[in-house]
């Protein structure tokens, strides 16, 4: 795992969604043109049971204002608080979707929890490629490794792109802190241990947060560094031991409530952004398995 000093720098567009507080990215290749979308929205309206695709046609706006060709649709982690949109970016842009291969240990304890459709199988192939530890891949020129960082949840990755890192939700900015571990399969001993592989990369390197939920009111935020986190983080800054900041972690996932969409996107997010099938209807249906959380 390093840094790759002589390549060019990616182009990084950022486009955050207020109602999640989720960031997605478009991380191009200035030579070829060639480009990845990280974390991206589907919209989504609990209370009326409709999606829409506002957030997604942002982003093919701006892939064909700059005529930029997607190879991938990157997801760091089956997300617990919004839908993707990989699913619709890639019929309108094409691509592969990918995820890291532990997706397969989430989606076995889901597929319990949901009692999905028997042709459900939890073998992470509704995906189009499945990410190894260290694995190495291309956006164009652009050198990029995907790096198994989980603890918030089993499949979390961070996406190392030329000198710059993707850390989905293991990190936010300084002043918010780190993931939640108490969802199935996370533990915050196994977190702070991948935080510290990221901290392993250049003080310099610029991570990019998944999510933002603006403490205090302040404007949104979403880009530090890993000598900033290594120096401010709330949670786990530099002289921060391994037994302190699980008992700190332990402590305050007893505080939070489950995040508002977690039930439809956990099943929707498994099945790398595809609705479950329809019923003989044709309409999808989610499902809310009660008094199971």
């Amino acid at each position: 795992m390093a840094v790759q000093e002589t390549q060019p720098s990616p182009i990084v567009t950022a486009f955050f969604d207020s109602a999640t507080g989720t960031v997605s990215y478009l991380v191009a290749d200035p030579i070829s043109g060639r480009a990845a979308i990280i974390d991206s929205v589907l919209d989504f309206n609990a209370a009326a049971g409709r999606t829409s695709t506002r957030s997604a046609d942002l982003i093919i706006d701006h892939v064909r204002k700059h005529d930029f060709r997607i190879d991938w649709h990157l997801e760091t982690h089956v997300h617990a608080d919004h839908l993707s949109a990989a699913v619709y970016l890639k019929e309108k842009l094409g691509g592969q979707i990918a995820i890291g291969e532990q997706v397969r240990i989430v989606q076995s304890v889901f597929r319990e929890v949901f009692n999905t459709e028997d042709e459900f199988v939890a073998d992470g192939q509704q995906f189009d490629h499945l990410f190894r530890d260290g694995e190495h891949f291309r956006i164009g020129t652009l050198e990029a490794e995907a790096i198994h960082t989980p603890g918030h949840t089993p499949a979390c990755l961070t996406y190392l792109i030329g000198a710059t890192a993707f850390v989905g939700d293991t990190l936010f900015m300084p002043d918010y802190g780190t993931a939640r571990c108490d969802f199935p399969g996370g533990d915050a001993r196994t977190l702070y241990r991948s935080i510290h592989r990221i901290f392993q990369l250049p003080a310099e390197t610029t991570l990019y947060m998944c999510h933002d939920y603006r403490p205090g009111g302040r404007p949104a935020m979403w880009q530090a560094t890993v000598g900033k986190e290594r120096a401010e983080n709330i949670h786990i800054h530099d002289g921060i031991s391994e037994e302190a900041f699980v008992i700190m972690r332990a402590n305050r996932d007893k505080t939070l409530d489950m995040p508002a969409l977690i039930l439809p996107a956990v099943q929707v997010n498994m099945r790398a952004g595809h609705l479950p099938p329809a019923e003989k209807n044709g309409i999808h249906y989610l499902k809310i398995p009660l008094n199971r959380f």
